[in-house]
């Protein structure tokens, strides 16, 4: 058995995307964290492949965006048809330009996600241990946290000895079937979907656009395509999901290599990986049960129609990794975690809504249904083409679809209520108008680069020689490094406002120079208090 330590600050059970996310910033502030698994290695198989804007601009931060861009197949259009026939391309790069530095959409395979978070982990000092796997769970009093009963490589039948490690916190990412989830007796709440689908990573594909998400329905039949990379004979790639009619044991890759080329006349020359499932769209009744917390698939589950599923537990991993550094140096742990359930589960609750939305849309057989998506299309998708792009509207489904538009509570928004703003959060303390307060931070083209320090800052946009000298003496009060930028470019950013920017990147309060000291204050204490970060960039 590897040696484990008998005491760490965060155990993080599971290394898929989420879990080595989630290690990853840990260990970059200073947390002592202990990442195992109980499979064999990495994993193998293609799994989740999306990965929109947002996850895009954590990669960024962390400092892998590099490799990240040189790895991924950019998804440039969105075709959707009906049988055989192909509608026209529905550009998805032109909705979110001027939004993000990664507008549209970029597929990389999870088993590639996760070599290139373990290998930044292990730059970072950090390592994954594999074959070790959670048997036992129980709390071990306010300092200790959790005593957590971990088997090593072998288990009981090499009889080996299995370890105790005490742990001030414990995050499942342990996927749907969780241990972490089901020893806490967590429920897992929502429904699985009746229909088999069938999967395959095709190579050498024929009948498909590339560089496109394919969308086609039939009759009977669905397909959804995503490009993927091609092999190391030069043959594209394509992940092809379907519907499957029969029995679990009928459905294997010959009935989908049929089904495809009758249906649509998709054919390919080979494949990497077939697989069978069933769609689930499931929530965890809580986020949050004393020192142990959920993320990602242990969490939340959902259909793969948007391509989300990866992205947001990315984002849970991301938002949590914070609060837990800040909680293992603070006593205030309990409001820093609950803010994490507060925060994160109303964006899975909207998710789950809005996929199972979709995803009954596009498979129902129902005649209103099909003749939706026979003829509405042919006639919706040629104005859309022209002019979504142009349109408010346009710049708002690319935010929805890269995951920009996630709002947080914040100071006076009802915590944990989706989709509401408090009024104290409508408005900065200057009177005008407040957009961005419990969002991600806008993006003016410049204001990305400093966000890779990982700490609390303040942001100022367009001022004059006196607001800036005010807002420096507020900096100097607060003990916070001040960032000052030419221009809001189009975005809800005002000029002269003071914005408090937390290391996550989403902006914690907005005032006036003159109020910024009194507000951020209690924005800070609201929320989270800035972490000391040792080193590092």
């Amino acid at each position: 058995m590897e040696h484990v330590p008998e005491r760490v600050d965060v155990l993080v059970v599971g290394a898929g995307p989420t879990g080595l996310m989630l290690a990853n910033w840990l260990v970059e502030l200073g947390v002592s964290a202990l990442l195992i698994d109980g499979k064999d290695g990495p994993t193998v198989e293609s799994r989740a492949l999306g990965v929109q804007t947002r996850s895009m601009e954590i990669y960024a931060q962390l400092g892998v965006i590099d490799r990240v861009l040189e790895e991924a197949v950019r998804a440039t259009a969105m075709r959707q048809g009906f049988g055989r026939r192909a509608f026209g391309p529905v550009p998805l790069t032109a909705l979110g330009q001027g939004l993000t530095p990664y507008p549209g959409l970029y597929v990389l395979e999870q088993s590639a996600n996760e070599r290139i978070l373990a290998d930044n982990l292990h730059v970072l000092g950090g390592a994954v241990h594999w074959r070790h796997r959670l048997v036992g769970l129980e709390d071990a009093g306010a300092t200790d946290g959790v005593a957590a009963v971990i088997e090593g490589p072998g288990g009981s039948e090499d009889s080996a000895t299995p370890v105790t490690v005490r742990t001030r916190f414990l995050v499942g990412c342990d996927g749907a079937s969780s241990t972490v989830r089901s020893l806490r007796g967590i429920p897992f709440e929502g429904t699985t979907s009746r229909q088999m689908f069938y999967l395959v990573d095709a190579v050498g594909v024929s009948g498909l656009a590339p560089a496109s998400v394919n969308i086609r329905q039939g009759v009977r039949e669905f397909l959804l395509a995503f490009p993927m990379r091609p092999d190391a004979a030069g043959r594209s790639g394509q992940r092809l999901i379907g519907i499957a009619d029969e029995p679990t044991s009928a459905v294997t890759e010959d009935y989908a290599r049929r089904r495809l080329r009758d249906a649509f006349g998709v054919t390919y020359e080979d494949h990497r990986w077939f697989s069978t499932y069933r769609v689930h769209h499931r929530i965890a009744a809580r986020f949050r049960d004393g020192p142990v917390l959920l993320a990602g698939d242990a969490a939340h589950v959902h259909s793969p129609v948007g391509a989300q599923g990866m992205n947001t537990g990315l984002q849970d991993a991301h938002n949590l990794a914070f609060k837990l550094a800040e909680a293992v140096r603070s006593e205030a742990a309990d409001g820093l975690l609950d803010r994490y359930e507060a925060e994160r589960r109303p964006v899975a609750l909207r998710l789950l809504a809005t996929t199972d939305l979709l995803f009954r849309g596009i498979t129902s057989r129902s005649t209103t249904a099909m003749l939706v998506r026979k003829y509405v299309p042919r006639l919706v998708l040629p104005l859309g083409v022209a002019v979504l792009p142009h349109l408010p509207l346009g710049r708002r489904l690319a935010g929805y679809l890269g995951q920009l538009r996630t709002h947080y509570p914040m100071d006076g928004d009802p915590a944990g209520v989706p989709g509401r703003r408090g009024r104290a959060a409508r408005r900065t303390r200057c009177g005008r108008p407040d957009r961005v307060t419990g969002r991600r931070l806008p993006w003016t083209g410049e204001n990305f680069d400093v966000l890779r320090a990982a700490e609390w800052g303040m942001h100022l946009y367009a001022a004059d020689d006196t607001t800036r000298a005010r807002a420096a003496a507020a900096a100097r009060e607060l003990d916070l490094p001040l960032h000052t930028f030419g221009s809001t470019s189009a975005t809800p950013l005002r000029p002269g406002v003071l914005y408090l920017v937390r290391p996550d990147g989403f902006v914690a309060g907005a005032a006036s120079p003159e109020t910024a000291v009194s507000i951020f204050q209690a924005s800070r204490e609201g929320t989270s208090a800035p972490p000391h970060r040792p080193g590092g960039t």
